[in-house]
């Protein structure tokens, strides 16, 4: 007979489970800040030889249900690796790199089911590539390397890994290890070491080492973190080659820091017009130029001053710019400009002007977080002035590094460009992160991977060039089914505007490549520039113990996860112009769509676009599907014209991941518990059945028992299985205090004249 007392302890533990359920979900995790978004952290390897194929294993956070891996260059492809039963492998793709594919940094994504994933540098080069083989900790174990190839590698904790090649007497060897330039955490030093491991070069800085062989051998690369910091995010690129003896070093190619995006200016050649010509560090030996001019020069040796004069007339008006920190250099330029008065051997020296750095154009956060402006930085240590000549006659100008005195490299270049005003813009833009005095210590990149019915707000800033001071409007375009995108445009003699991209709560699954440019009437033409998107190299919960390192991207990657819903949307009920007079008292009905718990039950929201960003906040129902703003146009003194708006805030919201998980684990545990009920019963049935009369019946008793006992394993293991996945579902689903940024959709305002009808 069947005994059935486990399948009621069973079926009574689900019922005691679905209690503790309810108890969870009263539990309110602690605050952080923004709502999920997938973020790839790491490819391995992390680039590959133009025109080969090769497997590569991808790991990051919130990459839930996987799609394709994407590139910013589409003869960068992949396809998802699959088993010998032809099912895909977690997080594996085989990736394919076409011959024709250009040299250098392409960006890598993946789409999840939250979106495209933010980004991490893929490298394209012509060098064999050959992965890390553990153990390579000592000079015993330590990986033989080809020259003229490249080892992708991860160091761990409180370790060196050692690398040998072999190499003749006389040769020129140049190892180059890289690592921030390719979103890596590793501060590298670099060891050039005989066959024993004796250390013979040294590179702290994260630096190439330009080795002359000493003697025909083997010798040890060894590579640590400078301070033996180890794990995932200390991954790096080793590289190992062979360069003719009179051949420049040419190093592994890097990311652009955000300020560079305000570098060429338009129309500049790649070339300069002109070198530096040394000596011309002293007044003696100034260097000859006449203007405009276009010099290319270095800050070599240390403390080097490169000193030039040119003829200019009274009432000249010139712009100077330099450019070195935004060519990748760790420089800090300074100018200075004199007019000079000859008396024989006497000279008198009058300053013109003086030049230093290029502010950015609003206020950046004072400590690596966002809470009094944000973490990224539009200025730069380079140099944009305007040069007004006040007299006739003979101009010094001298360049220098204002630390150049500590730095002894000749990789430090520069650019110095002197022209007739050509007025222009630059343009960046980032995701806007909040301003909280308290718990936004978030260095995160924030890809735009919208939720339906979300608007995500971006930061738009211009660098202004010559003088340039007019209005520039901002546009998006190639956009997903069911993504608008709508700029609130930069004011006439303003730095900062928006971009708001939103999603309808119905769009479909999708991402693209953006075009994303700003426009304005430079003169009687219309120009158009790019707007470069800046992201967080990597994500950092906590900037006050690690400094962020924000970078410029590729592209403009643009996406919608399909799947997942904002917790709040705001709109106005009226989706086309809406009108008032000047001086008039603007109401503006908005509908709220409310998908979510929140800690609090009203929202402040603020109108952000210009010509309404004076007005006051106002507070907005969190549990009511309507409410309303109001907008006194004569305080505001609003004049007429057509406006584009929205109303901005941020609120505490009571996210639950993946409630869909919950209910596909209940129904999988409510099903298993269903078959554990019919074949309790079907046990039963058999146990009570009368005693079979023959040999015959009796073995067939006795099989039909053994099978139900057998399902009766199975749906019990399946149960187990079924609880187990619904506990962690539930753990995940529970309410998590998020603070995030809540952007209305797009408000558009017509301002019109007291006496138009």
């Amino acid at each position: 007979m069947i005994r059935f007392h486990s399948f009621r302890r069973t079926l009574r533990n689900v019922t005691l489970f679905g209690v503790a359920c309810c108890l969870l979900s009263s539990m309110v995790l602690a605050q952080s800040v923004c709502l999920p978004a997938p973020r790839l952290l790491t490819t391995q390897p992390m680039g590959g030889k133009a025109g080969t194929q090769f497997e590569v294993t991808i790991s990051g956070e919130h990459l839930e249900e996987l799609g394709d891996l994407v590139f910013s260059d589409s003869r960068i492809t992949a396809a998802p690796k699959l088993d010998a039963a032809g099912k895909a492998e977690p997080n594996k793709y085989v990736v394919s790199i076409a011959a024709d594919c250009p040299l250098g940094l392409h960006e890598s994504r993946v789409m999840s089911r939250l979106g495209l994933s933010s980004s991490r540098i893929f490298s394209v080069g012509t060098l064999a590539e050959v992965s890390q083989k553990l153990p390579n900790q000592t000079v015993a174990t330590a990986m033989d390397v080809p020259v003229n190839s490249v080892c992708n590698a991860t160091i761990s904790a409180r370790a060196v890994d050692h690398y040998r090649f072999e190499a003749k007497q006389g040769q020129r060897i140049l190892v180059d290890c890289a690592t921030r330039g390719i979103d890596s955490k590793l501060d590298a030093v670099v060891i050039i070491a005989d066959a024993m491991g004796r250390d013979l070069l040294v590179e702290r800085r994260g630096g190439a080492l330009d080795f002359k062989v000493p003697a025909d051998g083997k010798y040890i690369v060894k590579v640590h973190e400078l301070t033996f910091k180890g794990g995932q995010p200390y991954y790096y690129r080793l590289a190992v080659q062979e360069l003719p003896p009179d051949a420049p070093i040419v190093r592994q190619p890097s990311t652009s820091i955000v300020s560079s995006f305000s570098w060429p200016p338009t129309g500049l050649p790649q070339a300069a017009a002109t070198n530096e010509s040394e000596p011309n560090n002293e007044r003696q030996q100034a260097q000859k130029i006449a203007l405009p001019c276009d010099i290319a020069g270095g800050f070599f040796p240390a403390a080097d001053v490169d000193v030039f004069e040119f003829e200019a007339k009274k009432g000249e008006v010139w712009w100077v710019e330099v450019a070195s920190e935004r060519l990748g250099r760790p420089t800090d330029p300074s100018i200075l400009v004199q007019h000079v008065k000859r008396n024989g051997d006497q000279e008198a020296l009058t300053d013109v002007a003086e030049f230093s750095d290029i502010p950015s154009p609003v206020k950046v956060s004072s400590n690596g977080y966002a809470y009094d402006g944000p973490p990224y930085n539009a200025g730069t240590a380079d140099i944009l002035g305007k040069l007004t000549i006040q007299e006739d006659g003979l101009h010094r100008l001298q360049i220098t590094d204002l630390f150049g005195g500590t730095r002894n490299d000749p990789r430090n270049v520069y650019r110095l460009v002197i022209r007739q005003a050509a007025p222009d813009f630059a343009l960046v833009a980032w995701a806007q992160h909040m301003e909280l005095r308290n718990g936004d210590r978030n260095a995160l990149s924030k890809p735009i991977s919208l939720r339906g019915g979300s608007t995500m707000a971006l930061e738009v800033i211009a660098i202004r060039r010559d003088g340039f001071d007019g209005d520039i409007e901002l546009a998006m375009e190639n956009l997903p089914e069911g993504m608008t995108a709508n700029g609130l445009k930069i004011p006439a003699g303003q730095s900062r505007g928006m971009m708001l991209v939103t999603t309808s709560a119905n769009a479909p699954r999708a991402f693209a490549s953006a075009n994303f440019f700003g426009r304005a009437k430079i003169g009687e033409a219309t120009v158009t520039r790019p707007c470069r998107l800046a992201s967080f190299a990597w994500p950092i919960p906590d900037s006050w113990g690690e400094i962020p390192s924000p970078r410029l991207m590729m592209d403009v990657p643009v996406s919608i996860g399909g799947f997942d819903l904002a917790p709040i949307t705001i709109g106005p009920v009226n989706k086309g112009v809406i009108e008032a007079k000047v001086g008039e008292k603007l109401t503006i009905p908005l509908v709220q769509a409310i998908r979510s718990e929140f800690s609090a039950a009203t929202m402040q929201l603020k109108p952000i676009g210009a010509g309404f960003e004076r007005a006051p906040a106002f507070d907005v129902s969190l549990t009511a599907d309507s409410s309303q703003a109001v907008l006194d146009l004569a305080a505001l003194k609003t004049p007429p014209g057509d406006y584009l708006i929205a109303f901005q805030g941020n609120t505490v919201a009571k996210y639950r991941h993946r409630l869909d998980m919950v209910a596909a684990a209940e129904e999988s545990r409510r099903k298993a518990a269903q078959e554990i009920a019919t074949l309790e019963a079907e046990a039963k049935k058999l146990a009570e059945a009368p005693v079979a009369e023959t040999a015959e019946k009796k073995l067939e008793a006795e099989n039909a028992v053994k099978a139900v006992a057998e399902k009766q394993k199975v749906a019990t293991a399946t149960l187990a299985a079924a609880m187990a996945e619904l506990t962690r579902a539930t753990q995940r689903a529970q309410p998590t205090d998020i603070v995030d940024i809540v952007v209305s959709e797009p408000i558009t305002i017509r301002v019109k004249s007291p006496e138009s009808k």
